[in-house]
C-alpha cells in the first residue's frame, strides 16, 4: 500500500487496499511505486496530423513533459478535437467548428475528472481551440497553464510575406482576371509554409493573445512563434511551473478575476482582434459566474488606442508583432489602461511584465500619442436590426464606408451569396443581408469570409455586409455580423426584403432597417420559424441547448 501525504486528488486513485488494480495499471505502462507519490499532471495535447496549426504539438509535449518531470511531477498525455476552419469554409463543415468549442471543453472535463490529475498544462492553437481549452481551465479550477501552439511565419510571395486569407482574396482577383490560375497556384505554394496557426490577427491569434494577458500562460507564450526554439523553451518552463502551481494550491479562479478579462478585452482591441472574441471571451467568463455583455466590449474598446496593425487589418505580420516584444511590450504601451495588479500564472503581476518589457520597434507597436486610432477595432452596433447589438471590425474599414446606406440583398444562406458575387449580381452600394446563418439557424453560425473574401478580391469595397452569422478574423471591409437576435429566432433580419434601404452607421453605433413600422409588423404576422436544417446528431442537440450570438452562443440548460 502507498502511503503519503494526501495533498494530491490522485491518491483517490492510487492509495489503499482496494486500489491494487490501478496501481497496477500504472505499474504496467512504466511507473515505479515511488513514483506514485508525485502528483500526475494531465497534458491536454490537440495534435492533428490534418493542419499546420496542430502539427507540431507532439514535438511541444515532449518539452513539457521534460519540465514536468523536471520538477518532480508524472505527465500523463491525452487528447481531444481540433478542427481547422479553414478546410470547413463556404460548406457544411463551417456547421461544426464553434460547436467543436464544447466538445473539447466537456471532453477535457470528462477525462481530468474521471481520471482525477492533479494539475493541468493545456496544449493547443487555431480558432476554437483555444478558447475551449480555457473554458475547460476554468470550469475544472485545478491548477492549469496553457500552452499555445504559436504562429506560423508569413510565407513570401512576390518580394512580399503574405498570410493564407489572402488566397480567397486572390480567388476573387482570379475570377475579374486580374490574376492566372498558374500564378494562384504558385501562392498556394508559398503562403502557408511552416507549423503553427495563421500568420495574421485572426481569431487563433487574437485568443492566445487573451489567454497571455488572462495570466493563463506565460509571458511572451503568445507571440512565440511555433517554429521558433522559444516556443521549446517556454512548453519546457511550463511544464516546469505547473508542478510548482499544484504544490502552491494554485486555483485559475484566483487570476480570472472580471479586471482580468477587462484587460484580455483592451489588449484584444489595441491589437485589432478577431470580432469572434465576443463570443469566447463571455464563454469563458461564463464558467466562472461572471458575465461579459456586448457592452462592456463597447465601453472598452471605444477607450482603447488601436496600436498595433497587424494583418489582415494592416501591413505588419505576427513576425513583426514578436520582434517588437509581443504582448508584454504591447501592455507597457497601454500602461494605466491596464489593471496591473492583476496576476499571472508566472507568478508575476501584469504590470510587472509589462514594467520589464522594452518596445523594439516602435512603429510595429506605437504609444498611445501616436495611436493609428484613438479607439480599439471592434464597435458594437444596435438597433432595430440588432436589438440586443452586431460586430463590425472598424479598423478595417475604409473611411468612406464607415457611413453607409443602401438597399438590401437578401439570401438566405451563405452559398447562395458566394453564387451570386461569383456571377457579377451584386451592384455597387448593394448591402448583401446573409441569414439563417446564426448558432441555431446555421446551425454552429458559420464564417462568412469566402463572401467577404471575394468581395475583397473582386474590388467590391463599396458594397456592405449584414448577418446573423460570424467572420473569421480574416475579415476586412464593412461587414456587420453575430447579428441578435437572428432569424430563426424571429429576428428582424429574418423579415428584410431585396430594395429595403439599410443603414450602416459604425460612428453612430447603429445598424437600422429603414423600413415603416406598420410594413415590419405586417411581414412579422406572415412570418413562420424555418424548419432546422439537421434533424439528428450532435448539431440537433446544439441547436435545443445553444444560446444568442450576444451572450458568446454558449450551451444553456
Amino acid at each position: 500500500m502507498i502511503t503519503k501525504e494526501r495533498r494530491y486528488r490522485s491518491w483517490e486513485v492510487v492509495e489503499g487496499i482496494d486500489r491494487g488494480g490501478p496501481r497496477a495499471h500504472l505499474k504496467n505502462i512504466g511507473l515505479l511505486p515511488e513514483e506514485m507519490k508525485k502528483p500526475f499532471i494531465g497534458i491536454v495535447n490537440t495534435y492533428s496530423e490534418m493542419h499546420p496549426g496542430h502539427f507540431h504539438l507532439n514535438e511541444l509535449v515532449k518539452y513539457v513533459k521534460d519540465g514536468i518531470y523536471a520538477a518532480g511531477g508524472i505527465p500523463f498525455e491525452f487528447g481531444t478535437i481540433a478542427i481547422c476552419d479553414g478546410f470547413s469554409q463556404a460548406n457544411k463543415g463551417m456547421c461544426y467548428v464553434l460547436p467543436s468549442r464544447e466538445v473539447i471543453a466537456d471532453s477535457i472535463e470528462v477525462m481530468v475528472e474521471a481520471q482525477r490529475f492533479d494539475g493541468l498544462v493545456l496544449v493547443g492553437g487555431c480558432d476554437k481551440i483555444v478558447p475551449a481549452l480555457l473554458m475547460a481551465a476554468a470550469r475544472l479550477d485545478l491548477p492549469a497553464i496553457v500552452v499555445t501552439g504559436g504562429p506560423m511565419l508569413p510565407g513570401r510571395y512576390g518580394g512580399r510575406e503574405w498570410a493564407t486569407y489572402e488566397l480567397k482574396e486572390a480567388a476573387g482577383r482570379l475570377k475579374c482576371g486580374l490574376l492566372t490560375q498558374e500564378e494562384l497556384e504558385e501562392m498556394e505554394d508559398c503562403l502557408s509554409p511552416v507549423a503553427g496557426s495563421c500568420a495574421m490577427m485572426g481569431t487563433a491569434n487574437t485568443m492566445s493573445i487573451v489567454a497571455e494577458v488572462l495570466g493563463m500562460t506565460l509571458p511572451g507564450c503568445a507571440t512565440a512563434h511555433a517554429v521558433e526554439g522559444k516556443k521549446r523553451r517556454l512548453a519546457k518552463a511550463s511544464g516546469y511551473r505547473i508542478v510548482e502551481l499544484v504544490n502552491a494550491g494554485f486555483k485559475p479562479s484566483s487570476i480570472l478575476t472580471r479586471e482580468a478579462f477587462f484587460n484580455a478585452i483592451r489588449v484584444a482591441m489595441a491589437v485589432g482582434g478577431s470580432t469572434n472574441c465576443l463570443l469566447h471571451i463571455p464563454a469563458i467568463a461564463y464558467e466562472l459566474g461572471i458575465e461579459i455583455t456586448l457592452d462592456d466590449f463597447e465601453k472598452i474598446s471605444s477607450s482603447t488606442p488601436y496600436l498595433a496593425k497587424i494583418k489582415p487589418s494592416g501591413p505588419y505580420t505576427l513576425k513583426d508583432l514578436e520582434d517588437a516584444g509581443g504582448v508584454p511590450a504591447l501592455m507597457k504601451e497601454l500602461g494605466p489602461l491596464l489593471d496591473g495588479s492583476q496576476q499571472t500564472v508566472s507568478g508575476l503581476t501584469i504590470g510587472q511584465i509589462a514594467a520589464a518589457a522594452k518596445n523594439k520597434n516602435p512603429e510595429v507597436i506605437r504609444c498611445i500619442s501616436r495611436a493609428y486610432s484613438p479607439q480599439g477595432s471592434l464597435a458594437i452596433l444596435k438597433g432595430n436590426l440588432a436589438p440586443r447589438g452586431s460586430v463590425v471590425k472598424q479598423t478595417a474599414v475604409m473611411p468612406s464606408m464607415l457611413r453607409h446606406q443602401g438597399p438590401a440583398r437578401v439570401f438566405n444562406s451563405e452559398e447562395e451569396a458566394n453564387a451570386a458575387i461569383l456571377g457579377g449580381y451584386i451592384n455597387p452600394g448593394d448591402v448583401i443581408v446573409i441569414r439563417y446563418e446564426g448558432p441555431k439557424g446555421g446551425p454552429g453560425m458559420r464564417e462568412m469570409l469566402t463572401a467577404t473574401s471575394y468581395l475583397v478580391g473582386m474590388g467590391l469595397e463599396d458594397v456592405a455586409l449584414v448577418t446573423d452569422g460570424r467572420f473569421s478574423g480574416a475579415t476586412r471591409g464593412p461587414v456587420v455580423g453575430h447579428v441578435s437576435p437572428e432569424a430563426a429566432c424571429g429576428g428582424l433580419i429574418g423579415l428584410v426584403e431585396d430594395g429595403d434601404q439599410i443603414l450602416i452607421d459604425i460612428p453612430g453605433r447603429k445598424l437600422e432597417l429603414l423600413v415603416p413600422e406598420e410594413e415590419i409588423n405586417r411581414r412579422r404576422a406572415n412570418w413562420r420559424p424555418p424548419r432546422p436544417k439537421v434533424n439528428k446528431g450532435y448539431l440537433w442537440r446544439y441547436i435545443h441547448l445553444v444560446s444568442s450570438a450576444d451572450e458568446g452562443a454558449i450551451l444553456k440548460i
